[in-house]
């Protein structure tokens, strides 16, 4: 038996990636592709003094966020993505 801790994550091959890709309808693609991007938008305005145009992207990229996890979670719960989550 193998811990878990232990275990080192592979890469997919692209040719996998593409045959998931392929079964997974073009809506929920573009909507982790964009929960994505949101996200990391999200993660570049940390601090606790952001000026108000910091605060009005970060507020924009947040609706961007929710808009794309809505989309996500309706396909499968566990997709949605968070802005601080590795996945």
């Amino acid at each position: 038996m193998t811990a878990s801790h232990l275990l080192v994550p592979v890469p997919i091959p692209d040719r996998i990636a593409a045959l998931i890709g392929a079964c997974t309808p073009a809506h929920i693609l573009q909507a982790e592709f964009d929960a994505d991007c949101a996200a990391r938008e999200v993660r570049r305005f940390r601090g606790p003094r952001l000026g108000i145009e910091d605060q009005a992207d970060r507020e924009l990229a947040l609706a961007e966020l929710a808009r794309a996890n809505k989309a996500l979670a309706a396909h499968h719960p566990r997709l949605v993505v968070r802005p601080g989550s590795a996945w």
